[in-house]
């Protein structure tokens, strides 16, 4: 089993992203060699897996970053599908600005409450997530890749906020512009296919 998930974990790519408003080609191409990077890592770690000995101190190790790694690739993978090149607005009357409006009264609460969330010091995601008992929509913060998320709680909108995400294009004190540079190209399509 872990050999078979060794070989499917391999890089996708984004060609769909060229174009974008506010983030450019080189801030894309060192963002895609550090998610290759934690592909590589995936691999890896279920190669090690099959090798140590199961309760060794370096099979433990491998265990606990185990989750990091992984997210790592999954949630890259969520933030460059869940944009594209002249995002747009919200389609309103679609089903993500009825839930937002409803919840947070108006979708510019919703985005002042994410862009809000994603200044907040510190390196990590924002996190729009659906909750699976309620089918409501909460704003999270999100530590490393693997610290902070709801369980059970569905992605629907995700930002990297790691200082490698924009700093090619912005100074680490400039990730305010970032964060509305990444509110130009936001795919609401894939981000409300994501919808439960």
């Amino acid at each position: 089993m872990t050999t078979t998930m060794a070989q499917s974990c391999q890089a996708k790519t984004f060609d769909h992203l060229k174009g974008l408003d506010g983030i450019s080609q080189s801030q894309l191409d060192a963002h895609y060699a550090l998610y290759k990077g934690y592909v590589t890592n995936v691999t890896k770690l279920f190669e090690n897996l099959e090798k140590l000995e199961t309760g060794s101190q370096e099979w433990n190790e491998v265990k606990r970053r185990f989750g990091f790694e992984v997210n790592g690739v999954v949630l890259h993978e969520l933030y460059f599908t869940n944009m594209k090149p002249n995002g747009g607005s919200i389609p309103q009357g679609s089903k993500l600005a009825q839930l937002i409006k409803e919840q947070y009264g108006s979708y510019d609460q919703w985005e002042a409450d994410f862009k809000t969330t994603g200044k907040m010091r510190g390196i990590g995601w924002v996190i729009t997530y659906q909750c699976p008992c309620t089918g409501k929509l909460i704003n999270c913060w999100v530590s490393d890749h693997e610290n902070g998320h709801p369980a059970g709680f569905k992605p629907i909108l995700v930002m990297d906020v790691w200082e490698h995400a924009f700093t090619v294009d912005y100074k680490p004190t400039e990730k305010g512009n970032y964060i509305d540079a990444f509110f130009k190209n936001i795919n609401w399509e894939e981000v409300e296919s994501r919808l439960s």
